[in-house]
């Protein structure tokens, strides 16, 4: 039974609290959206207090004694307390996952019911010590920190069991190869009394039935299934994407081992791909092989989660999947179920983050550990989450005020949060690490991301980078790369920011009078940032700039992902860009704005991220004629089989003239080859210089490769 629709709301008070759940008058009360956010309710749309819901239904009660009902809900923004009839039902934290209660003595006292929630969602006031865990819905500089995400956000609805009802279902896929797979499950069974029950569980055609002896109350059952020659899932990359119904039932028995009743007591499906990967030294490998990932990091597909449409949160796994994208990183937010759906379907792979990021307080411990379990059971059977990362930017500084990643005349402050111990880096990260390491053995998992080596393992883990944003110029990765390779094993968090197509919420028509501090304050724009490196006050027009901006992130990206894509396994394992697609009007590094418009640096990301592409080494900044350059030429296939014809061609030209190369031969697969060095001595003409890199050959399936790339510069 769907309980959704329109409640009534209003703001508790001590006052209040003493007396709502006492009087069926509500006249006063405004209505409120279940499931929603309660700040699209016109009445609630600045409230940051906590919010008392209520509605009313009514329901027959059990029709058979060995009936159970339970009240559900799918997800609460971020605490609630749940009262049926006056009487108090129970509690519930955690944003993502599902909190159930049984009311079966509720239901069979009365046919007319009232239902009554308390949700609290505090905004954060000192981000260095958040107690929400909520990630980056209360934290992040793509979202306004104004905003807040409160409310009965998911489902709420009465479902019906049988005396057994499983409460909790794990199922993983621990290994698998051509031969076997192994798939494990974990059940938590609340039985109404002692009693002997049948599991049984499916994996597509394969069955296995057990029988097992129940207490009274929860009990944990575990058991694991192989499955002959199994038909493996792959990222799109490497193969297909066959996924299967994995199915627990539970049926009680009588004394003579016959089941009662007409069907199980319960049932539970997943959708399951079977694969298994491995992270090795930042390389990840699915089903033995290996896969240079080519990502970008997506926050919430919207601000207000619950009102993205199901097909929205498949459009964004498609656009990446468009853009050549092997992999998402959810940003410190765990998504809709949709969500995942969709990229198991596409063959994207998910670097999944537990919803923390920066500084949280120590009384999160243990609620953290709880919440990274629940985590694991929702989300462990999609073969397309192939990374957990525990925590993001562990950092107890707040670059609002000051110090941070965010704030470049604060390194040293930056650096000494990352070398010291804290508490965050050192104890939650673990803590939580271990906790999804012992409920989920069949992945990878990353104790905290952006950290450089410290003491006294001297380990980082992958590192965030800002070359020609936050600091130094976008040139520098590649020498970076060469004093520090171990810092390039797997790079996150480079990109710029660049002002979006969809940009009315900027007032263009006050140029250059805009409301910067607005624009700064809700809408993420580093205006401190913009001034170095690409400053309103240079261009005559809005649109001006606005292109500028766009011109300046589509260069930045594509020439970050071509440096770590000659690196391939080299030592770089893969990358993941700053922002794929905003969650709200903003003015971020996403290459797709709210309204899902591609900005340039969105064909720079697909065009840079092709299966088989021809880069030369950077032409100078600055040439003057009579210089001397050597410029080795490299080609970087993904392909999974060799490229058997392959030709490359190399003009540069300048004014009155140009110099030509050709290089030709075979490309093993997956891999990355210099083919050639181009020796150029730079005219002495002053005006532009182009080179044309034009690679063609036959491809997977005696596909067409035909590739063309152009850098252009002026000789001072």
């Amino acid at each position: 039974m769907d309980l959704g629709g329109d409640w009534r709301a209003a703001i508790a008070d001590e006052d209040l609290r003493r007396t709502w759940l006492d009087t069926d008058d509500d006249h006063d009360w405004d209505p409120v959206t279940v499931p929603g956010h309660w700040r699209s309710d016109r009445a609630f749309a600045d409230n940051d207090d906590p919010l008392l819901y209520r509605t009313r239904f009514e329901h027959d009660g059990p029709t058979d004694p060995d009936e159970r009902w339970w009240l559900r809900f799918d997800g609460i923004f971020y605490q609630g307390d749940v009262w049926l009839d006056g009487g108090y039902i129970g509690d519930t934290e955690g944003y993502f996952f599902p909190h159930t209660f049984e009311v079966t003595e509720e239901l069979a006292a009365r046919r007319q019911h009232t239902l009554g929630v308390e949700v609290t969602c505090n905004r954060p006031g000192d981000l260095t010590a958040k107690r929400n865990i909520t990630g980056s819905f209360q934290h992040a500089p793509y979202l306004d920190p104004a905003s807040n995400p409160a409310g009965i956000w998911r489902p709420v609805r009465l479902e019906r069991t049988g005396p057994v009802r499983i409460r909790h279902v794990r199922v993983l896929c621990l290994d698998a190869n051509d031969r076997l797979a192994t798939v494990a499950f974990r059940a938590v069974l609340d039985a109404a009394t002692a009693c002997e029950v049948e599991v049984r569980s499916t994996v597509g055609g394969t069955e296995l039935v057990e029988q097992r002896r129940l207490a009274a109350g929860e009990n944990q059952v575990e058991w694991a299934m192989g499955i002959d020659e199994p038909a493996l899932w792959w990222p799109h990359a490497l193969g297909n994407q066959p996924l299967h119904d994995a199915t627990v039932e539970v049926t009680p028995l009588d004394e003579s081992s016959a089941p009662i009743g007409d069907g199980p007591s319960h049932r539970v499906v997943r959708r399951i791909g079977l694969r298994e990967v491995a992270l090795k030294n930042w390389i990840l490998h699915v089903n033995g092989e290996r896969i240079f990932l080519k990502g970008a990091s997506q926050g919430p597909s919207a601000a207000r989660l619950a009102e993205a449409e199901p097909e929205d949160l498949a459009r964004d796994v498609q656009l990446a999947k468009d853009a050549n994208l092997d992999l998402l990183r959810l940003h410190a937010h765990i998504s809709r179920p949709e969500l995942y759906a969709a990229a198991d379907e596409a063959g994207m792979l998910i670097w999944q983050d537990f919803p923390l990021y920066r500084g949280y307080a120590r009384s999160i411990r243990k609620q953290a550990q709880r919440q990274a379990r629940e985590a694991v059971d929702l989300l462990a059977h999609h073969p397309s989450v192939a990374i957990w990362c525990a925590h993001d930017e562990p950092l107890t500084i707040d670059p609002v005020a000051g110090a941070g990643l965010d704030d470049v005349t604060a390194p040293a402050r930056y650096v000494l949060a990352q070398e010291l111990p804290s508490w965050n880096r050192s104890i939650l990260d673990r803590s939580v690490k271990r906790a999804i390491e012992k409920a989920d053995g069949s992945r990878p998992v990353i104790a905290h991301s952006g950290v450089l080596p410290h003491p006294p393992q001297l380990d980082g883990t992958d590192t965030h980078v800002s070359f020609g944003w936050n600091h130094g110029d976008e040139r520098d990765l590649a020498g970076f790369a060469r004093a520090l390779p171990r810092l390039v094993r797997f790079v996150s968090g480079f990109g710029a920011q660049s002002v979006p197509g969809s940009a009315s919420f900027t007032a263009p028509e006050r140029w250059p009078n805009l409301d910067w501090d607005d624009l700064a304050e809700h809408h993420g724009m580093a205006t401190a940032v913009f001034d170095r490196r690409v400053p309103p006050v240079d261009q005559p027009s809005f649109e001006a700039w606005q292109q500028a901006t766009q011109a300046y992130q589509a260069d930045l990206l594509r020439h970050h992902v071509e440096t770590l894509r000659r690196l391939k396994y080299r030592p770089t394992g893969g990358f993941a860009a700053a922002g794929f697609a905003d969650s709200q009007p903003a003015v971020s590094t996403a290459v797709l704005d709210h309204e899902r418009v591609p900005k340039p640096a969105y064909e720079a990301l697909a065009l840079a991220c092709r299966p088989v592409i021809v880069v030369a080494d950077r032409l100078p900044a600055e040439v003057v004629g009579g210089d001397t350059l050597a410029l080795d030429v490299h080609v970087i296939s993904d392909l999974r089989t060799p490229i058997e014809q392959l030709e490359v061609t190399a003009r540069l030209s300048w004014t009155g003239g140009e110099q030509r190369w050709r290089f030709g031969g075979a490309v093993a697969a997956d891999t990355c080859v210099r083919v050639g060095t181009l020796q150029v001595e730079v005219p002495d003409r002053p005006g532009p210089l182009e080179l044309e890199l034009v690679l063609t050959g036959t491809g997977l399936g005696g596909a067409p490769i035909d590739r063309t790339d152009r850098t252009r510069i002026v000789i001072g």
